[in-house]
Parts: C-alpha cells; sequence; structure tokens
C-alpha cells in the first residue's frame, strides 16, 4: 500500500538513516528528524481532518511507522508513539482539540498512559500530581496525555479505582533531563515527566474505561471505522510496528554487510550453508510478524466499518497477535545478529543499533506476554478470565 506519507519517507529516506547515530549521541530527536516527521505529515495520519489531519486507514499508520523504524529505531519509535496520540485526541472534547490545533496542526502530544499520577477533584476540573517514566519524543511536544487515579477529597485513590487520562499543556509540567540513560532507543528522549499541583479543567479529563469500551469514540459522534477500532488494538499498533519495522532495517543492514563478507577462517559468507539457511528463515519470520499485524489491524478495521462490536475474546486473541508478532521479528534479528560476526558490534556499525533499539522496544510493558497469552487461552476454552490487572489492556 502506497501514501505521500511513505513517498515522503522513501524520499528522505537517506536523511532519516543518516540522522540516526545523531539521534544517539543527542539523546534525543535531532531537530532535522523531527522536522523530517512533521514535513511528511507522519504525525498527522491520524489526526481528525478537522485539523488537518488525514483520518488513514491504521494499515497506512502502521506501514508507515514500519518504513521509518527500517531506517533508525528511535524516529519509528517517535513516529509510533507520538503518531498514535492524534487518534485519542480525536474523541477528546472540541476545547482542548482546538486549544492544542486551533492555531497549528502540527502541534505534538507527548503521553505516558501509565497511571502514576492522582487527579484529585476540585471545582471545575482536578489538582493533579505525580512522576511518570518514559514520554517519548517529549522534547518535540506542547501537549501531553497522562495517566492518572481518580482521587478522593484528601488525595487518596477512590475505590474501585477509576483511570483518567488528563491532557495538560507544556506549561503544566517538567520534563526531567538527565532520566533517560538507556542502552538503546537512546534516540526517542524518553525522558520522566512531572507535575505539581497543576490544575486541569474537567473537559482535559477522558475516563479510561470508555476509551477501553469504545463508548468514548461514540458519544464523541466519530463515524470513521479509523476511530472505532479498539483501544488495545490501536494503542499498541505504532510500537509494534515500530519493533518489526527495527528487524526489517537489521535484516537490511545484514544483507548488505554479508553479501562481500569472509568470515575469519576464510569462508565467503555467499558459501555458508548455514549463515544462508538463517538469512532464509529470519526474512521469513520477519516478512509474518507484518502480515500477521497487518492482517489483525485490518480485520478491526473490517468489524468497526460493518457496525460490529468486537467481543472481549476476539480484543484478547488481537493482543496476541500484537505480542507474538513482536517476540517474533526480534527473535528473528538475532539468529542474523549473531551471525553478524564481531565487526557488527562496533558502533560505526547501524546493526548493532538496529538490535538494542528492537530488544528495548520489546520490553515495553504491552509486549509481555504472560498475561495476554494467559487471558487468551480462558477465553478460548471459553472460560471467563478473572477481573483485574490481567485484562486492563485488552
Amino acid at each position: 500500500m502506497t501514501s505521500p506519507v511513505l513517498d515522503t519517507i522513501m524520499e528522505r529516506a537517506e536523511e532519516i538513516r543518516a540522522l540516526g547515530s545523531v539521534n544517539e549521541q543527542l539523546g534525543r530527536l535531532d531537530d532535522k528528524a523531527a522536522k523530517v516527521l512533521r514535513d511528511s505529515g507522519m504525525i498527522r495520519m491520524l489526526q481528525p481532518a478537522s485539523y488537518g489531519g488525514m483520518e488513514a486507514h491504521p494499515r497506512e499508520f502502521a506501514e508507515a511507522v514500519m518504513q521509518i523504524a527500517a531506517l533508525d529505531g528511535s524516529t519509528g519509535w517517535i513516529a509510533g508513539i507520538v503518531g498514535i496520540h492524534p487518534w485519542e485526541m480525536a474523541m477528546a472534547d472540541p476545547r482542548v482539540q482546538q486549544e492544542i490545533w486551533g492555531e497549528d496542526p502540527d502541534v505534538w502530544i507527548a503521553s505516558p498512559y501509565a497511571p502514576m499520577g492522582i487527579a484529585r477533584p476540585v471545582d471545575g476540573g482536578y489538582v493533579f500530581n505525580g512522576r511518570w517514566q518514559f514520554s517519548s519524543g517529549t522534547d518535540h511536544c506542547d501537549w501531553i496525555f497522562l495517566g492518572a487515579m481518580l482521587g478522593d477529597a484528601d488525595g487518596n485513590m477512590v475505590t474501585p479505582p477509576v483511570g483518567l487520562h488528563l491532557i495538560l499543556p507544556r506549561s503544566d509540567y517538567e520534563i526531567v533531563e538527565g532520566s533517560w540513560e538507556v542502552a538503546g532507543l537512546k534516540g526517542t528522549g524518553s525522558k520522566d515527566i512531572i507535575v505539581r499541583d497543576a490544575f486541569v479543567p474537567d473537559y482535559r479529563a477522558i475516563e479510561f474505561a470508555k476509551v477501553i469500551d469504545g463508548s468514548q469514540a461514540r458519544e464523541a459522534g466519530l463515524t470513521n471505522p479509523t476511530y472505532l477500532v479498539p483501544f488495545s488494538c490501536a494503542f499498541p499498533l505504532g510500537i509494534t510496528s515500530a519493533v518489526i519495522g527495527m528487524a526489517e532495517g537489521a535484516l537490511a543492514h545484514h544483507l548488505a554487510y554479508q553479501r562481500d563478507r569472509v568470515s575469519i577462517v576464510g569462508t565467503k559468507i555467499k558459501d555458508d550453508p548455514y549463515v544462508l539457511y538463517a538469512i532464509s528463515e529470519a526474512a521469513e519470520e520477519i516478512a509474518a510478524s507484518r502480515t500477521r499485524l497487518l492482517d489483525f489491524v485490518c480485520r478491526m478495521h473490517d468489524e468497526a466499518a460493518a457496525g460490529r462490536e468486537v467481543s472481549f475474546g476476539e480484543r484478547a486473541a488481537g493482543r496476541r497477535t500484537q505480542v507474538r508478532a513482536a517476540w517474533r521479528a526480534v527473535q528473528a534479528m538475532n539468529e542474523i545478529v549473531v551471525r553478524s560476526g564481531g565487526n557488527a558490534m562496533r558502533t560505526d556499525n547501524p546493526i548493532q543499533r538496529f538490535w538494542r533499539d528492537a530488544h528495548v522496544g520489546l520490553s515495553h510493558a504491552i509486549h509481555v506476554p504472560g498475561a495476554v497469552y494467559h487471558v487468551s487461552a480462558l477465553t478460548d476454552l471459553d472460560i471467563e478470565p478473572p477481573q483485574g490487572p490481567m485484562r486492563s489492556m485488552i
């Protein structure tokens, strides 16, 4: 599938690729790399048309993320994570949409959604406090989604717990410099965020349960199927697509590197049947990861377009597909990286950066297989999974 975004990315592929090491050295996305994403329209793919967005099919979005991540992991990661935020913002109160995009449709929104803050109700909104890790691309964003738990008048979490996504302008939170010292995805600049006694008006709050069950999109009057796919399909999409793209990038560099390589014992790699076997197997596994993820996204979009509600079991199976796609791609990548020779680990060889980036991407919470596989198996057995954290991202 082609799109104007993909066309622009391919036109500027060498620029994105060349900036990979610069991003890593900076510990955030270089301003030039961020400008390429802005110019391409990548971050507006899922943005409402009323604010200059494309309202693209989620498959197009995923394919664009993969292509960018195959050029540079950190740039692809930012494309996938920052790029998904306009999808949820489409469901938010029109007042906050106007505040963010009214003057500039290219304003970026950061996150994280992890509920690490407490929102204490006050007249007209909430007083908000907390600290969050992993705010990817945050240096280039002017607004942020932050996960919160609803508190009582004393600031203690209410029971049963109520999750919120609160939306804040850059003036209401602190980016903690020096808080992103990591082995991979260094160029994402996924720094810590601190909020101290910020007032958040109630129209800038979204109840997380309504995002999960799809009622937030329906209440907002959205009809494009892109906004009606389940959150558990849309939110992980950019992250998993980026990881698969990194594996594709590692494979491409491996092929280029091995073409004329001679091993330390004097064997030309093109004559080594064991390495050739690993290349073919890895290439097929990575391709299968891409195909399964895109097929899942298309099925969810088709269900939404047909007006059918996606069941909990279908959502669980979809999360299983998404998690396994990431693991399959990274495991396949490992098989070729360990056959690339010691020189592949030199810092001037991009293979090692893709390898490190993909492993850090795989460690994201949405890729933890335990609870997802557990719940999916129970639903396959027609057994109702227990309530609680195991269902939280399904």
